[in-house]
């Protein structure tokens, strides 16, 4: 009697239960696995499929639909493929892929879904962004008027960037591309600037590699890293680039300035080659897809500068491509360069000769920083570039055993001493003012009695006693980013007291 009486009460309840709970339809789209395999999956049974929208397999896994047809869906996962079998559910969610945005990704390490990398807590979100955002209008957008130096003076004086600009670094395979970029980065330790870092295919330690230096040089506590690794799921390799643009934009349009790391968008389009030819899309030149071109230009489009109605933030765009043998008509980075406001060509030879960063000054250009340039530079540098490259011509020249004379001479030991102040060594970039008094040392004939192995040394001595001497004018310069009278007399003060120090000296030890 007693277990009776219990099973009623329950009944009593469970019914109870049952009326107070609002039952309605719901509506569910429901797919199966027909394929699966080397990260992409064959679908059927969701015929109302939109392309880009975001599929839930059985186990949670997500992925992405790539290809639409009649018959089936072609979609690329977003993690392992480990746990799906042909046969296994598919669920149609109806949402585009997103990632999470906000200030509490300042410092992380994440994956392009979202998820910590790091050894810290879980990422809360201010909001979920999708991946893919259109650009901003021409009505949006203004005009690039504001420097964003990266303490190298190659590219500070000669390939100046500005914000809001896409500058494309390129160059054979171990020339430095990403210590550039690091270099920029560790210089926007001292500004306003946000730095997002993606990394597409690249090895694990590279990436640490990568983290360690912003870390150990820069203030880590303002980037954001997003890793796609080589390990990861092909289709998590190919929405990096857009995750990382998604995050960057959050701080642009909230007035702020950001700056964008692609490494690198030729690894990001063999990726997608790949996705492309198993999910047997009509292959074109080099067996890339036709779209190719629409994959970079919708994503680097979106770096802008916008106008002071909309908040007057930035995105700085930074690319990375790489060249095979310096072929810069290859169709990738042909691509690539049409796309972007100029590029910076590393050089395989100078590289190897110990000139670093290996920028090929003839090759490279800058279509906007121009407009950009610091005043404090732009005021010497105006025919810097066309001095050395006549200088590397006439060295070029000498090399054959010519005899020439005492003009040219002078013009070739004065471009020496140019080469020597524009070489500098990774993680290492200078403040404006230092640049300012070696671009100054250099165009006023201060260096020329200066052997130019002596180079590095004045540099050095000048940058330990230009702060402490001249903190008036570092400070004036730095922040006003123009030199008055005042300041370059006291630069060009400083030095000569440095040169003349290296000349007693190097007197004393012959004697």
């Amino acid at each position: 009697m007693t277990l009776e009486k219990d099973m009623q009460a329950w009944i009593a309840q469970a019914r109870h239960r049952i009326g107070e709970s609002a039952l309605e339809p719901e509506f569910r789209r429901i797919g199966r696995v027909e394929l699966i395999g080397d990260g992409v999956a064959r679908v059927a049974g969701l015929p109302h499929t939109k392309l880009g929208e975001l599929l839930r397999f059985e186990d949670g896994t997500l992925g992405l639909a790539m290809t639409v047809e009649e018959a089936f869906v072609g979609c690329v996962l977003l993690s392992s493929d480990e746990t799906i079998s042909a046969g296994g559910r598919v669920y149609g969610t109806g949402e585009v892929a997103r990632v999470p945005v906000g200030e509490d990704l300042l410092g992380r390490v994440i994956s392009p879904v979202g998820e910590a990398l790091d050894d810290g807590p879980p990422i809360v979100a201010e909001r979920m962004d999708p991946l893919e955002r259109p650009a901003p209008g021409i009505v949006d957008r203004d005009l690039v008027t504001e420097p964003l130096l990266t303490g190298l003076t190659v590219v500070d004086s000669m390939i100046p960037l500005g914000r809001g600009q896409r500058q494309l670094v390129i160059g054979d395979r171990k020339t430095g591309k990403t210590t550039i970029a690091i270099d920029t980065i560790i210089n926007q330790r001292d500004t306003d600037v946000i730095c997002i870092y993606a990394s597409i295919g690249q090895k694990a330690s590279t990436f640490a590699r990568v983290i360690k230096s912003v870390r150990d040089h820069g203030a880590a506590e303002r980037c954001i890293f997003v890793m796609g690794a080589s390990d990861a799921a092909p289709g998590a390799q190919w929405i990096t680039p857009y995750a990382a643009c998604t995050i960057a934009e959050y701080f642009r349009d909230r007035g702020r300035h950001a700056l964008l790391i692609l490494d690198d968008l030729t690894k990001h389009a063999i990726i997608y080659r790949q996705l492309s030819l198993i999910l047997r899309n009509p292959p074109g030149r080099e067996a890339y897809p036709g779209d190719v071109f629409y994959l970079h230009s919708r994503l680097l489009e979106r770096a802008a500068k916008l106008s002071e109605q909309n908040g007057g933030g930035s995105l700085t765009a930074l690319p990375l491509a790489e060249t095979q043998s310096g072929n810069l008509t290859a169709y990738i980075p042909t691509n690539l360069i049409s796309i972007t406001d100029g590029q910076i060509y590393l050089e395989p030879k100078l590289f190897y000769e110990g000139q670093k960063p290996a920028v090929n000054v003839g090759m490279s250009v800058s279509r906007v920083g121009g407009a950009t340039q610091a005043r404090a530079i732009k005021s010497l540098a105006n025919t810097l570039k066309l001095d050395y490259a006549q200088f590397l011509e006439l060295e070029v020249f000498t090399r054959f055993g010519a005899m020439v004379d005492d003009r040219t001479l002078k013009k070739i030991e004065h471009g020496r001493r140019l080469r020597a102040i524009l070489r500098q060594e990774e993680y290492s970039p200078l403040p404006l003012s230092l640049q300012v008094a070696l671009l100054l040392a250099v165009t006023e004939g201060r260096m020329d009695a200066l052997p130019v192995a002596e180079v590095e040394r004045f540099r050095e001595m000048l940058a330990k006693r230009l702060p402490t001497e001249r903190p008036r004018a570092v400070a004036e310069i730095n922040e006003t980013k123009e030199v008055t009278d005042e300041a370059r007399a006291a630069l060009l003060e400083i030095v000569d007291a440095c040169a003349a120090e290296l000349t007693q000296v190097r007197e004393g030890d012959e004697a």
